[in-house]
């Protein structure tokens, strides 16, 4: 009886968070986030949130982090933006569009990526 209450609880309270989740609205991309590349007019901290979250996913895959987080867009950072979109399947264009934007975001640090600060600067899908 003790355990029926105790799937019981839990399931109630795994309906409850979803039916929560299910009514958060979800925020649009920023408007304002242009691609990040070359030819682009590069605003510093959407480079910035590129050299960073690449040099989180490059060091969770054993590559430390080997990008300068400058807020400048060089060859380097170019590199290491086609490494990434290599390793996650993307097209390897070393341009930071939505796609690539979205994973980036996805993918690298949760504190500055995901819908956090990162998220106004870097182009997204999502």
């Amino acid at each position: 009886m003790r355990v029926y209450r105790i799937g019981k609880a839990a399931g109630i309270t795994a309906a409850t968070a979803l039916l929560t989740i299910g009514t958060i609205s979800q925020a649009a991309a920023s408007q304002t986030a242009r691609n990040i590349g070359d030819g682009y007019r590069n605003n510093k901290h959407a480079v910035w949130c590129v050299q960073h979250l690449v040099n989180d996913v490059a060091k969770r895959y054993g590559h430390g982090r080997p990008v300068a987080e400058d807020g400048l867009w060089g060859p380097k950072t170019k590199k290491w933006v086609k490494w990434y979109q290599g390793f996650d399947g993307l097209h390897r264009d070393g341009i930071v569009g939505k796609e690539t934007g979205g994973w980036l975001l996805l993918d690298g640090d949760s504190y500055y990526g995901d819908r956090n600060y990162c998220y106004k600067y870097v182009p997204s899908r999502f």
